[in-house]
């Protein structure tokens, strides 16, 4: 079979599919503290294809935050290199990286980071308003993103109003307004009990399965387990990196006993 020219119909979607959406190459970041450096992460070189759902994994200190916050363009290394979707991120400045964010990255954290005098629309609706989209655009965009998380009631509610589950699928449906390829979440479940994290991690199965690229950071195991591959830290290098037979968190919440109330 001939390889696909570039000039072909639907070879960039084919190419965007075939290369690794995230490559790094001896990727390090260290830190001047007191008069010594601090090697938060050691000469990285790994692969995220499209569609893989990840957990990183390391006690505190192992170097997987340092990690995310490279991998999100949050943070520059100090050497090495990073590509995200082929686009060489090592070398971008803070706009560019700003503008790579906001195309490529939805974000999700422990503390759900939302505004709490602002409604669960609103609140979605934010990414949407920094990039400039019409307002009409907006409200719909962010009307089909809570719908899909199963917030479609819930539109006029505050933080305040809504529970910790809720409060974070706002989160997941604010990180999907942009429509990204590639979800970075940070302990998603840090601030759980234990039924809504599995229900956090079905929601996040279910996007990994219509094709989203899934990282998340966590160190519970038991969370970990619901993912394909699970990459562990420890002294900013990575010491185990496999695949795994992920449980089904939907199956895993079926089989719970009915919630209380």
């Amino acid at each position: 079979m001939e390889p696909l020219s570039p000039s072909e119909p639907g070879t960039a979607n084919v190419l965007e599919v075939l290369q690794p959406l995230i490559r790094c190459e001896s990727l390090a970041k260290r830190y001047e503290v007191g008069g010594g450096t601090v090697h938060a992460l050691r000469e990285l070189s790994l692969s995220v294809m499209p569609g893989e759902f990840v957990a990183v994994m390391g006690p505190s200190g192992s170097g997987k935050s340092t990690f995310m916050n490279l991998v999100g363009c949050l943070d520059q290394p100090t050497s090495g290199r990073y590509w995200l979707a082929g686009e060489p991120v090592d070398s971008m400045n803070r706009d560019q990286l700003a503008a790579i964010r906001n195309r490529r990255i939805g974000f999700v954290f422990q503390q759900f980071n939302l505004l709490p005098r602002t409604t669960a629309q609103d609140n979605v609706e934010l990414p949407l308003l920094y990039a400039g989209v019409p307002r009409a655009e907006r409200h719909a965009r962010a009307l089909r993103r809570l719908q899909q998380v199963g917030l479609g009631e819930r539109l006029d509610h505050h933080p305040a109003q809504l529970s910790g589950g809720q409060q974070q699928r706002v989160a997941i449906a604010r990180a999907l307004v942009n429509d990204p390829q590639l979800i970075l979440a940070d302990e998603p479940t840090g601030a759980l009990d234990s039924r809504t994290s599995i229900e956090v991690m079905a929601l996040l199965q279910a996007l990994n399965r219509e094709g989203i690229t899934i990282v998340l950071v966590t160190h519970e195991a038991d969370v970990a387990a619901f993912a394909s591959r699970i990459i562990s830290f420890k002294d900013g290098r990575v010491v185990r990196d496999a695949a795994n037979d992920p449980l089904d968190a939907a199956a895993a919440l079926a089989a719970l006993e009915p919630a209380e109330g």
